[in-house]
């Protein structure tokens, strides 16, 4: 049974040029709905729901936005964009388009797009305040890359900046200074970025799905589970866990709601919230933590505007706390709405 909002909306639906979902995935290859999935979920439901929709497909044109505005008079922008020209930190620049504009929109502001996207900035602003982090080193590129000696082994190594675990394999975990040393290098070629080590924290994957702006909520904790992982093998979110189905059956990827004690329930949900108000997010983000065997949480990265397909972790974690996913996307728009700043079309 679908979700009927009292309020029929126009939205206009921002996504990448070529993830213009079709009408029906009928046909597809499953590579091609799997591109393509986010954005005909969201789309396709929200239809469902009686809204009037307009997906508007970009790449390095703001003025495709601004015609649409015109066109359309959306009560709100549903932002699926995860980069602008081809770099994913443009994608904050395209939000503070929206907020010059006076358009309402869905997701995080700018300011909280560029603290999260920048992994080591997070990692400072959270131990400022006293708050568990992995210990870290900076690599920029065309800089000799040098230990500082209170960074210690093991050591994972990634983009500073990349999301969706690009770069990141069984091979960013190193033991050694000439293991670190390729690593850091194969990062500068291969994402054209700087790179971070940080302190490898074995321990239980946990996710924290948050939605609000003043007002936050989270919903059910959830854990990426790897039960048949190769001896010898760490269970990290590699590129591959993430987005190779052959890869994710080999290692018997499960993610769940995490069986934590009331306590840990409660200090978890405690430290999520403080964390998104320290790092200036609004709308919905995922928060990514290690879980030691101490019960400890040490916050991995903070992850505004994450993945919101059906069936994906966000979704299903709140689907787990009593939300479907047609009421997801309502109070995804709600929120949005409401956020302070945002234009309105009335």
């Amino acid at each position: 049974m679908t979700f009927e909002p009292k309020k029929k909306l126009r939205i206009i639906v921002l996504v990448h040029q070529d993830l213009v979902p079709p009408d029906s995935l009928d046909g597809l290859s499953d590579k091609e709905k799997l591109e393509v999935k986010t954005e005909y979920d969201v789309i396709s439901t929200l239809k469902k729901m009686g809204h009037e929709v307009y997906p508007i497909g970009l790449y390095n044109q703001l003025d495709v936005i601004g015609n649409a505005l015109m066109e359309h008079r959306p009560h709100i922008a549903f932002n699926l964009l995860e980069e602008f020209h081809g770099y994913p930190l443009y994608d904050q620049h395209v939000v503070s388009y929206l907020e010059l504009m006076k358009q309402a929109y869905t997701g995080c502001n700018p300011r909280g797009l560029t603290l999260a996207h920048d992994k080591a900035l997070t990692k400072m602003i959270l131990a400022y305040h006293r708050l568990q982090v992995p210990t870290f080193a900076v690599f920029p590129i065309n800089r000799k890359v040098q230990r500082p000696k209170r960074l210690t082994f093991p050591l994972l190594v990634k983009s500073i900046s990349e999301e969706g675990s690009v770069g990141i394999a069984q091979a960013s975990l190193v033991h050694d200074d000439e293991k670190l040393t390729q690593r850091v290098e194969f990062i500068h070629r291969q994402n054209k970025t700087t790179a971070i080590a940080e302190q490898y924290i074995k321990g239980r994957e946990i996710y924290v799905s948050l939605i609000g702006n003043q007002n936050i909520q989270t919903y059910s904790p959830w854990e990426l589970v790897m039960e048949k992982l190769p001896e010898g093998s760490e269970n990290i979110a590699t590129l591959k866990v993430k987005w190779d189905p052959a890869y994710q059956e080999r290692v018997g990827l499960a993610t769940r709601a995490a069986e934590l004690a009331p306590e840990q329930h409660k200090t978890l949900e405690r430290l999520s919230k403080r964390i998104y108000r320290y790092l200036f997010l609004s709308g919905y983000a995922r928060l990514d933590y290690r879980m030691t065997e101490e019960g400890q949480f040490y916050l991995l990265e903070a992850n505004p505007n994450p993945q919101i397909a059906h069936d994906e972790d966000f979704a299903d974690s709140a689907a787990h706390s009593g939300v479907p996913y047609d009421q997801l996307l309502q109070k995804i728009m709600t929120v949005g709405l409401n956020y302070q700043g945002s234009g309105q079309v009335t």
